[in-house]
């Protein structure tokens, strides 16, 4: 290992990333909560301030994978439907498989300028998240609790509200609705089997009523969907704790740009349609695998400096005095202010493989678990 990168391994380094982004979460969380007077007077102006409150959060994250990391993420698409990307607000469907798939998915919505407006379909949960969950509440994330009968009214109101959404955004749904394991998959390919349905090897069997109410609330004023399938390079197995010891990962991304018009406005014609969707994404997956590239242009599109910007003024701000309580307190001797210190560390230490821990894999959502498989239904 380099030098470079015994730093970047350093738990010292992780707890200079989770002091800035916890530090500048809570600041824009209560900047965030001051806005709420702006709702009933200027609406748009409410969503606007919000939109770049959210970026100061969210870049920080696509910072560590961008430029701490140095991960890359090539674009496999049409050239003619490349330009329209970041100029429209699309709904982008993303398998979910890696632990950092919603990270390189931000690294894109950043690469296109539109991260700050990125809309998410999330279960309810993550709203109670600190930072990232309560900044997801003020820029109009819709949450449901995946159960159909209590989600069909308030996630179609959420999704209505975005009708007048000032800002282009990208929609994104995991319609596979938890991330792949191989448990997972084999339960969920009984119930593929039991509604004759055709089997997948790459992807969980999709929630189809999620994406259809969806589509129905956002058309016309979303011209297309955006099919995303994500793997990466030499069988890779991202991790955030990769990504923030500094490992430098390679994905591959192939993006569809399927018009609104093409989806059938019927529930169950939309359903079918979805269905077969995935069907063509196992497909390249496949080949992915067997050749390790996928079909269309590979592009690279350029790696902009705001999120690397946004990090260095909130550290330059936030750390100059941290370190001098921290100097104040190892200074003044006390046998209490050391305990202190130590005790802060122990929580910082804590935060951080907590923050780590919510987008691990084994520690994902027990929708597909046998003992809830009785439950699951389109």
């Amino acid at each position: 290992m380099d030098l470079v990168g015994l730093l970047k391994s350093q738990f010292l380094c992780h707890l200079v990333f989770c002091y800035v982004f916890i530090a500048s979460g809570l600041i824009v969380n209560t900047i965030q909560l001051c806005t709420l007077v702006l709702w009933p007077i200027d609406k748009q102006l409410f969503r606007r301030i919000n939109c770049r409150l959210s970026y100061c959060v969210s870049s920080q994250l696509v910072m560590l994978l961008e430029w701490w990391s140095g991960t890359e993420c090539t674009i496999y698409t049409d050239p003619g439907a490349f330009p329209k990307y970041g100029k429209e607000n699309a709904i982008v469907i993303l398998n979910h498989k890696f632990e950092i798939d919603f990270l390189c998915g931000w690294s894109l919505a950043e690469r296109f300028g539109i991260l700050g407006n990125s809309k998410v379909l999330a279960k309810k949960e993550l709203s109670y998240v600190p930072i990232i969950g309560w900044m997801w509440y003020f820029t109009e994330m819709i949450f449901c609790t995946r159960k159909w009968e209590q989600d069909r009214q308030t996630v179609a109101r959420s999704l209505l509200h975005l009708r007048d959404y000032p800002e282009k955004y990208l929609f994104l749904i995991h319609c596979e609705g938890t991330r792949f394991t191989e448990k997972k998959h084999q339960i969920s390919m009984q119930v593929a089997r039991a509604k004759g349905l055709p089997s997948l090897k790459h992807h969980l069997l999709p929630r189809t009523k999620g994406f259809a109410i969806t589509v129905r609330c956002l058309r016309d004023v979303v011209p297309a969907v955006y099919d995303c399938t994500l793997n990466f390079r030499n069988n890779e197995n991202p991790t955030l704790l990769g990504v923030l010891n500094g490992k430098k990962y390679h994905a591959d991304c192939y993006v569809r740009r399927i018009p609104m018009e093409d989806i059938p406005e019927d529930e169950d014609q939309c359903s079918a349609w979805l269905h077969k969707l995935y069907q063509e994404k196992d497909a390249f997956q496949e080949e992915y695998y067997r050749t390790g590239v996928f079909p269309e242009t590979p592009r690279v599109p350029a790696r902009r400096p705001w999120a690397l910007l946004n990090w260095l003024f909130w550290a330059s701000l936030l750390l100059y005095p941290f370190l001098q309580f921290l100097v104040s307190m190892v200074s003044s001797g006390s046998s209490v202010t050391l305990a202190s210190f130590i005790l802060v560390f122990c929580m910082a230490s804590m935060g951080v493989r907590w923050m780590i821990g919510v987008t691990e894999i084994d520690k994902g959502s027990a929708y597909g678990n046998i003992d809830n498989r009785q439950k699951q239904s389109d």
